[in-house]
C-alpha cells in the first residue's frame, strides 16, 4: 500500500513502525494525514499477524495538531461541512482507539491539541524527555471536543482539569505524571525504551492480547457513538461562535487575539 503522509514498515517479528511523515509541516494533522491513520489503523492494525505498532513522527516534532488550511476552511465551511470534517478527526481516533494490536506511542519534540488525543489513544506512550505538550486549543477560540473522551479515559478528570483548557505548555515529566505519558526518558535512551515495551508482545498470543486490549477498554469510561456525536455536535457549535473565527483569524494572521493579556514579569 502507498502513503502519502505515513512511513509503514514491518520487521521479521511483525513489529510495524509507523512514522507521521510531513516533517516541513511538523507532521500537522492535514485531511490526508487523517484519512490515512484511519486507513492504517483499518487494515494493519487488524491484521493478526501484526504483533505490535510503534507509532511516531518524522522531523523535530511528533504532532504539532490541526493543519492550519484545515482550521481556515471550518470558518469558511457551513456547519454540515464543518460536522462532517469533525466526525473524520473522530472516527481517525476511534479507529486508533480500537486497534487490536498493542500501540504504543513514541514521542519526541512536541504534542500539541490532536497530537495529545493521539497520544492518548495509545496503550502507552513514551517520550524524550525535552518534549513539549499543550492542549492548545481554546488559545484559538475553541475547544478539544473530539479528543476529549479520550483524554479523560486516560488522564481522569481532575488532572486532565489542570491542563484541559488552559493551554498552558507542560514539560514530559508534568505529562508523565498527569498519565499522558507512561514514561519520560532522555532522548538518548528512547529507542531502547520503545523496544522493551515491544519485546513482551512477542511472548504472548496475539488474539489474547488483542480480548485483553478489548476488556479494558469494554470495562473503562463509556466511549461509544453516543459520546462520539456529541464531541462532534460540541465542536461544530463552538465553530460557530465569534470566539473561534476571531481566534483562529487572528492566529493565521500571527496577531494576539482581543482576549489575550500581557502577563506580568
Amino acid at each position: 500500500m502507498s502513503w502519502k503522509t505515513l512511513d509503514v514498515t514491518t520487521d521479521e517479528r511483525g513489529v510495524v513502525g509507523v512514522r507521521l511523515n510531513i516533517p516541513e509541516k511538523r507532521n500537522v494533522l492535514s485531511a490526508m494525514m487523517i484519512a490515512e491513520l484511519t486507513e492504517m489503523a483499518a487494515t494493519i492494525g487488524h491484521d493478526g499477524k501484526t504483533r505490535a505498532i510503534v507509532l511516531s513522527g518524522a522531523g523535530t516534532t511528533f504532532c504539532a495538531g490541526a493543519d492550519l488550511n484545515w482550521m481556515k476552511a471550518q470558518i469558511e465551511a457551513d456547519r454540515a461541512q464543518r460536522m462532517r470534517e469533525a466526525r473524520k478527526l473522530a472516527e481517525m481516533l476511534h479507529a486508533l482507539n480500537t486497534i487490536r494490536a498493542p500501540l504504543i506511542g513514541r514521542l519526541h519534540g512536541g504534542a500539541f491539541g490532536g497530537g495529545v488525543g493521539i497520544a492518548c489513544v495509545c496503550d502507552l506512550t513514551l517520550a524524550d524527555s525535552t518534549t513539549k505538550f499543550c492542549f492548545s486549543e481554546t488559545r484559538l477560540g475553541i475547544i478539544p471536543a473530539t479528543i476529549g473522551p479520550y483524554v479523560l479515559a486516560r488522564m481522569g478528570e481532575g488532572n486532565a482539569r489542570r491542563v484541559f483548557m488552559s493551554a498552558r505548555v507542560f514539560e514530559a515529566a508534568e505529562a508523565e505524571r498527569l498519565g499522558i505519558v507512561s514514561r519520560a526518558v532522555p532522548a538518548d535512551d528512547l529507542d531502547q525504551a520503545v523496544e522493551a515495551e515491544v519485546a513482551p508482545y512477542l511472548q504472548v498470543a496475539p488474539g489474547a492480547v488483542a480480548a485483553a486490549k478489548k476488556l479494558a477498554r469494554d470495562l473503562g469510561p463509556r466511549i461509544d457513538a453516543d459520546v462520539i456525536d456529541d464531541t462532534i455536535r460540541r465542536l461544530a457549535d463552538i465553530w460557530e461562535g465569534p470566539e473561534a473565527r476571531h481566534g483562529i483569524a487572528a492566529f493565521l494572521n500571527k496577531l494576539p487575539p482581543d482576549w489575550a493579556r500581557k502577563t506580568h514579569g
